[in-house]
């Protein structure tokens, strides 16, 4: 998977928290209750990540999580009608998704979790299917793993040392 450093700081991120789950752990004295909230970020325009952050209390569990999220950030390759370049599977644990380009007007048809990170990516057309695991926390990663492995047909042409009509046919 290709992590891009990206400089977070000049970029106007959006957050979308995806789940949040009570964990409880017995201990001698009794329960102990903390929260995992799953959050991720993007800028609308090519750049996504996703964090799991972990309190005491629900909203430093989401601040933690951003956090995470900004560190795991990566760069999405777009296509002319903001679309993916190409179809793509994703896999993370048990869960897969496929991943399939769009054309113009068709919206994003997605599940609850693929839906935030294909909206916060800057993806306004493509259609997505998730199979395997529901987890959610995995079919984030899944969709984020299918979308760090695009490849714009430039970077394909060269990796194969033909012209970009070659390659687009």
């Amino acid at each position: 998977m290709k992590r891009t450093i990206i400089d977070a700081s000049q970029l106007e991120l959006n957050e979308n928290v995806v789940s949040i789950k009570r964990v409880v752990k017995v201990v001698k004295g009794g329960r102990n209750m903390r929260f995992t909230a799953l959050v991720v970020v993007g800028d609308g325009n090519g750049h996504v990540g996703a964090g799991l952050g972990k309190a005491a209390e629900i909203p430093e569990a989401i601040r933690k999580g951003k956090e995470d999220a900004i560190k795991s950030m990566i760069t999405v390759e777009l296509d002319e009608n903001r679309s993916i370049p190409h179809d793509i599977t994703g896999k993370h644990t048990g869960a897969s998704v496929l991943l399939k380009r769009a054309p113009e007007g068709t919206g994003i048809i997605a599940g609850g979790p693929a839906r935030s990170v294909c909206e916060l990516a800057g993806i306004q057309n493509i259609r997505t299917k998730s199979l395997g695991s529901s987890n959610k926390q995995n079919v984030v990663l899944a969709t984020i793993d299918a979308l760090s492995q695009l490849k714009n047909p430039e970077e394909v042409a060269k990796l194969r040392g033909k012209s970009v009509a070659e390659i687009l046919g």
